[in-house]
């Protein structure tokens, strides 16, 4: 009997072949924003190992918008044949590809974060194609205090429908570059997520202010990046369901946003939490699960994540109706096989032919020399 973990699900036109994803995850390995024989091999290892969806990282709108200078980018017509390549890779494992378009407001021109400063020598500044600038947001008041987030300069409000428009273009680029699925960031205190949130949105024009007022650009985002992708393949929206600081976005805030974006062509929320100066977050096991199933409740398709680590607990998860998806980090980084071995966990017996053809006779036939499969 299947698990519910690998039975299939269906969004618009596209079925995936599991419940299994793989979340965005920042390399800061790009130069100028274009992906690289890195970006490639860390992606389809994913897709060889199993998991249903693989979604590229944070991928900025705008050059301006990148977290980092290493970050990716489709804000120009040439970063997108290389992701092309890294779609074929994708696919060609029967997996769907997926990629996060973004724009980090306030908390861009950041450090890499495997780095922990700027300390390149400028050797390595020129190898890495390194640059810096002063980020753009909402409102001109910095993430926090520390050295390495800068004072942000405030959106002009003639800039906004440029802004949009960047999200729509970097949407038709990604269509170009054949993804399956197109993901908004709106989490973790990135620009979406600081124009929702009163912590970042202090402006006093139509965008900020009252809930309406607040949710006013990224309902304009959405509505263009929905209105640039093909029908028939689904929109996903990451979000910080709440922020978990004192006045900020809450789950009650996220509920009515959910129920509003679903009727605009949003088809499921991958739902995080977090991202500003002072959240009060406690991580544990499937610790992000609960906002899962709060915005399961309105409606809208959704994605656990946050330190979901046994087949155990993500198949449960899918079984009680907690969430739709289940995505995988660190786990995914420290086994790319995850899938295959949480099937074989989940499922005794011989499951090897769910491995590429290259492997999986390899793997069974170990299996039967050490006596663990007859």
């Amino acid at each position: 009997m299947t698990s519910p973990l690998f039975l299939p699900i269906t969004f618009r036109d596209l079925t995936l072949k599991n419940r299994l994803a793989v979340s965005p995850m920042c390399q800061y390995s790009a130069r100028h924003g274009v992906a690289n024989d890195w970006h490639f091999a860390h992606l389809s290892r994913f897709a060889i190992g199993g998991f249903g969806t693989v979604m590229v990282e944070a991928t900025a709108a705008t050059a301006e918008g990148r977290i980092t200078y290493g970050c990716l980018g489709l804000w120009d017509d040439a970063q997108i044949a290389p992701l092309a390549r890294i779609v074929d890779a994708i696919k060609s494992q029967g997996t769907a590809a997926a990629i996060q378009i973004g724009h980090a407001g306030r908390k861009a021109s950041t450090p890499l974060w495997w780095r922990g400063s700027f300390n390149e020598t400028d050797e390595e500044r020129r190898e890495a194609a390194f640059e810096h600038w002063q980020p753009v947001a909402p409102s001109a008041v910095a993430h926090m205090n520390h050295p390495d987030y800068q004072t942000p300069r405030a959106f002009e409000l003639g800039e906004l429908s440029g802004l949009v428009s960047s999200f729509a273009q970097a949407t038709l680029r990604a269509e170009r570059a054949g993804f399956d699925i197109v993901e908004i960031h709106a989490a973790h205190g990135y620009l979406l997520n600081q124009f929702l949130s009163p912590l970042g949105n202090r402006r006093t024009d139509a965008y900020g202010g009252s809930f309406d007022n607040r949710t006013r650009l990224p309902l304009e985002v959405i509505q263009a990046m929905r209105a640039a992708w093909p029908m028939g393949k689904p929109l996903f929206m990451r979000m910080s369901v709440q922020d978990a600081v004192d006045g900020g976005w809450s789950v009650e805030d996220s509920k009515v946003f959910a129920r509003i974006v679903r009727q605009m062509g949003v088809d499921l929320i991958d739902c995080s939490s977090g991202g500003f100066d002072g959240a009060k977050l406690v991580p544990g096991p499937c610790f992000q699960a609960p906002l899962a199933r709060a915005l399961r409740e309105t409606g809208i398709a959704t994605m656990a994540v946050g330190l979901i680590t046994t087949p155990d607990e993500a198949n449960e998860l899918i079984q009680d109706g907690s969430a739709d998806l289940i995505a995988l980090g660190r786990t995914a980084l420290d086994d790319p096989n995850w899938p295959l071995h949480a099937r074989a966990a989940l499922e005794p017996g011989d499951t090897y032919d769910l491995w590429p053809r290259q492997a999986g006779f390899a793997v069974r036939n170990r299996e039967r020399a050490l006596g663990r499969l007859r």
